[in-house]
């Protein structure tokens, strides 16, 4: 419950405009068939169908104008926008740069990567060839970190730190942001978040007794770094661009950003004993939304190359809109070329819409948002429409990027209900499968149920073909995984079904099975031959956690899942639970592991380190623990990654990377960091 509290504090407040509901009248409804051995009812007609919507470009930038004044003048309230995308200081605007915003990046694959090392595992991702950030990556000839705002690159074979690259010189290590990288050959690219934190002018030096001032006209938001590690680490270039950075992908050289941005808009804020005047307040921030001009809105970016800084912004040509949205957040994909010697300027395509999750399958990107939180009309009291549950939906950005360019927006749909995270999102064979949970899943009595719907992605459209419903009543989803035409479906409240979805006909989606076990897992991962392994929490039948829990289910026959082996630590969390990067299983020789924190009941320091277990054909056995001793602490995040290249695991903390012999997990030597 902590990792998904933490989930909705993040996409809390995501915003459209009340007219969602108008959105029923441009889906396009396939024909659809039901057969749903779990007695799914028959459709609500209030609940919209799946399927595509319209999508266009604005005609201009008067037009742009003028659509997102209004639309955002529907979505303010007394006290500002209820999804808290907008940044609450204003600025001036900042002109486009007239030699066209920046470089351009050159075409994808100009440089080539560098010859692979030996076998390696690289960290867990949801796509065969698709990376996504992470706090460390590996080639097989290097191992590369980022934490607290120094890059290290660590050799495997010497198991020593070769290069060293503070990323903010000067700055407080301790309250560095979050990074992650991606790697290509001999170039890493760093993602940094940047909530809401407004840096000084480039150049300026951070460091000594004095910071220097916020400067409120700079670009806010996430910080992209480029960085050559052919020789001595080194910065080819920076990019910033306005607003919070939600995800990224990357295929071969190429590397496609997904942010999201509000209004640039300053509302008054209320202070002093005086009782607040709603009604003052909410006519007065709809005349600054009035007033405000299309720089408001257009996010801007910045690109740092040898000191020279070209800023720009996302032109009105670039922007396109739904048939109804909110004009309180927008989201761009941009696109990063790794095999070029400089970083470019994004190249940015947006949508005024929102974005929580991402998927890619390679040729096609997803970007989806979720509508529960969006911003409703405010009535002229102030006070805001009460939500209808049929509206609870999620809206699904198509874009083609099987090219090194700008990536082409295709289409949009909306599908009822809301994703648990990207898992939740599969393409396969011309199909877009999309799991969701519609409903109140708290409360003494819970009107939740979840549903598969199926899209046909045919290169223009999204249109449902089908959909099975009525999944785990009264509860949520937990987990998905999709493997080809099977769908796998963990829902939880007090007990664990996982549903296998038969998904070979697109046309007749069909529930196969059903297995009830107690506790849930919060991450599925196929390991082939009819086998799939869960990670989660043990709980009692009344659905209260009791430790961490491994379970090996065999899924060869889909009318009858069984789990055949359990591993349960009492007390223990793992954060793969919730972030499937942490997650690690070597097919060479069936190794799994996963970082293992374990809590004291009368309290007491946490222990645990890094659980290595052996999955066999029916089995799943412990081979002990890796613990960083003496270089890690809880403050520090113990160890939080494991790689394999060739037969040596390297586990990865905050402080230290400890290279340990896979076969009798004795430890070779550590590298302090």
């Amino acid at each position: 419950m902590t990792a998904d509290r933490a989930r909705r504090s993040r996409t809390a407040g995501t915003a459209l405009s009340a007219g969602l509901a108008l959105l029923t009248g441009t889906l396009l409804t396939g024909c659809t068939t039901e057969p749903d051995p779990v007695a799914t009812p028959p459709r609500d007609p209030g609940v919209p169908a799946a399927g595509g919507m319209r999508l266009v470009s604005f005609s201009s930038c008067a037009d742009a104008l003028a659509g997102l004044r209004t639309a955002a003048g529907a979505s303010v309230g007394p006290y500002g926008f209820q999804n808290g995308r907008a940044r609450t200081f204003g600025g001036p605007e900042v002109a486009t740069d007239t030699a066209g915003g920046g470089e351009r990046a050159a075409d994808a694959g100009s440089r080539q990567a560098e010859p692979a090392g030996p076998g390696h595992s690289g960290t867990n991702t949801h796509e065969a060839g698709v990376d996504e950030p992470d706090l460390v990556k590996t080639d097989g000839r290097r191992i590369v970190t980022v934490s607290r705002g120094v890059l290290r690159v660590v050799e495997p074979t010497s198991r020593r730190v070769t290069g060293s690259l503070e990323l903010d010189p000067g700055a407080d290590r301790d309250g560095w942001p979050e990074a992650n990288l991606l790697l290509h050959g001999d170039r890493a690219l760093v993602l940094v978040r940047q909530y809401g934190i407004a840096l000084p002018d480039p150049g300026v030096r951070r460091g000594g007794a004095e910071m220097p001032p916020i400067d409120e006209n700079a670009v806010v938001g996430p910080r992209l770094i480029l960085v050559d590690l052919a020789g001595a680490p080194k910065v080819l270039g920076e990019y910033r661009f306005d607003g919070d950075l939600v995800d990224a992908r990357q295929v071969g050289s190429t590397v496609r950003v997904v942010a999201r941005s509000g209004p640039r808009l300053t509302f008054p804020l209320n202070k002093g004993p005086k009782p607040v005047d709603e009604r003052k307040n909410l006519a007065t921030n709809r005349r600054i939304v009035e007033q405000a001009e299309i720089g408001a809105w257009l996010p801007r970016y910045q690109t740092i190359v040898d000191g020279r800084v070209t800023t720009g912004r996302v032109d009105c040509e670039r922007l396109s809109r739904p048939a109804v949205y909110s004009g309180t957040s927008l989201v761009s994909l941009l696109s990063f070329d790794l095999g070029a010697d400089r970083i470019g300027d994004g190249d940015p395509v947006t949508v005024a819409a929102d974005g929580d999750a991402v998927y890619s399958n390679g040729s096609r990107l997803y970007i989806a948002a979720d509508q529960r939180w969006r911003a409703l009309p405010t009535r002229a009291d102030g006070t805001a429409a009460t939500p209808d549950p049929k509206d609870e939906q999620t809206e699904i950005y198509q874009f083609d990027i099987a090219g090194p360019g700008r990536p082409r927006y295709v289409t949009a749909a909306a599908v009822p209900g809301w994703l648990v995270n990207q898992y939740a999102m599969s393409e396969w064979d011309g199909h877009l499968r999309v799991a969701t949970t519609t409903g109140e899943s708290w409360g003494e009595n819970p009107k939740s149920s979840s549903a598969v719907y199926v899209l046909r992605a045919d290169g223009s459209t999204l249109t449902e073909t089908g959909r099975v419903t009525g999944l785990g009543k009264g509860e949520r989803i937990y987990s998905v995984r999709f493997v080809q035409g099977t769908g796998y479906v963990v829902t939880f409240r007090q007990t664990d079904p996982l549903y296998t979805v038969d998904l070979r006909d697109p046309r007749a989606p069909r529930v196969t099975g059903e297995l009830k076990i107690t506790g849930y897992s919060a991450y599925l991962h196929p390991l082939g031959d009819g086998r799939l392994i869960g990670i989660g929490q043990e709980a009692d039948t009344q659905g209260r956690t009791q430790g961490t829990q491994i379970s090996l289910f065999d899924v060869s026959d889909l009318t009858r899942p069984t789990r055949i082996a359990q591993h349960h630590v009492r007390y223990g969390h793992s954060e793969a639970e919730f972030d499937p990067h942490a997650f690690l299983y070597w097919p060479d020789d069936g190794t799994l592991v996963v970082p293992l924190t374990t809590y004291q009941p009368q309290g007491g320091a946490p222990g645990g380190g890094a659980m290595v277990l052996r999955v066999g054909a029916n089995s799943l056995t412990e081979a002990g623990l890796v613990d960083h001793a003496g270089s890690a602490t809880p403050e520090t995040g113990s160890i939080r990654r494991s790689l394999v290249v060739g037969n040596v695991l390297w586990t990865v903390s905050d402080t230290a990377l400890q290279a340990t012999d896979l076969t009798t997990l004795g430890t070779l030597g550590v590298v302090r960091l």
